[in-house]
Formats: structure tokens, C-alpha cells, sequence
């Protein structure tokens, strides 16, 4: 009789054990489906015309292409009303129009490039949110193992002082029958 008792108590430790384990992975599970979800389903970007336009401004402007074909439309510039007879050239030497052209793309060119640095920014940090979101993840991970670890060690221990408790027991009913 007394053995079914500590048959059915071991069985009853073992299925209290499962139930905690299964109650962890349970919430495991849980919190990283909401991460999941989070990273799978990133908001999607819109962008206007203009900012199309403006990210290829900007990524032109910031290029060899932009500046070598620059520095060439200025040597050009340059050489003809240098080279060109007095009277026929179309900006003489002080190159006034060229500098108007010049302060007009930049004074075009800064704001552009600036709002698609903006857009930029805007990535870089829902990037470094999705970053934080998997860090996050990997700590809930971890601190799921952590706690099954826990458990099974809190359970191993109470298993090991139940069986010293009965083999004192044992032991005590041999020197009493000695």
C-alpha cells in the first residue's frame, strides 16, 4: 500500500513538473510570437513622388558620376568663354551666370538632399528597433531556459532528499529489525 502511495506521489511530482514546464514554454512562446509578428509585419513605406525624386537627386548628387560630369560642364564652360573671340562669348570672365547656376543648385540641391536624409535617419532607426526586438527576443529565450533549468534543478533536489529520506528509513527499519 505504501509503495503505490509513493508511486502515485512521484507520479503526481513528475506531472506537476511537466505542467510547470509546459506552462513555460506556453509563455515562451507567447512573447516571442508577438515579436515575431513585430518583425514579419514591418509598416510599409510609402513614398510621394517628390520623394522618390529627392532620393534620386540625393543619390546622384552624392556620386563620381555627379561629379565628374560637373567638373567637365564647368571645364567646358570655362574654356569656351576663355577661348571663344571677344564679343561672342556668353558669360565673360567674371563667369557671373555660372555663379548664379552655381549658388541655384546648390541652394536647390541642400534641402533635397537633406529630406532624404531624413527618410534615411527614419530607416536607420526602425532598424535599430527591429535590432532591439531581436535582442529582446534571444533575452526571453534565454530566460525561458533559465527558468526550465531552474525547475528541473528545484525538482532533481526535492527527488534527491525524498530518496536519502527513504533510505534513512530503510535504514532505521535494518538496525531496528538488527
Amino acid at each position: 500500500m505504501k509503495k503505490d502511495n509513493d508511486i502515485k506521489d512521484i507520479l503526481k511530482a513528475e506531472n506537476s513538473q511537466i505542467k510547470k514546464l509546459q506552462e513555460i514554454v506556453r509563455k515562451t512562446i507567447e512573447d516571442e510570437n508577438l515579436i515575431i509578428q513585430n518583425l514579419l509585419n514591418p509598416p510599409k513605406e510609402i513614398l510621394t513622388k517628390g520623394q522618390k525624386i529627392s532620393d534620386k537627386v540625393a543619390r546622384f548628387g552624392g556620386s563620381w558620376a555627379f561629379i565628374i560630369s560637373f567638373f567637365i560642364i564647368l571645364a567646358v564652360w570655362i574654356t569656351f568663354n576663355v577661348t571663344v573671340p571677344k564679343g561672342d562669348e556668353f558669360d565673360p570672365y567674371p563667369f557671373i551666370l555660372m555663379n548664379l547656376i552655381l549658388s541655384c543648385i546648390a541652394a536647390l540641391q541642400a534641402p533635397i538632399i537633406m529630406m532624404s536624409q531624413n527618410r534615411q535617419e527614419e530607416k536607420d532607426r526602425k532598424r535599430s528597433e527591429n535590432d532591439y526586438l531581436i535582442n529582446l527576443k534571444a533575452e526571453l529565450e534565454i530566460r525561458a531556459l533559465n527558468q526550465k533549468l531552474d525547475l528541473l534543478l528545484q525538482e532533481q533536489i526535492k527527488v534527491l532528499f525524498q530518496s536519502q529520506a527513504k533510505q534513512m528509513e530503510i535504514l532505521k527499519n535494518i538496525e531496528s529489525k538488527l
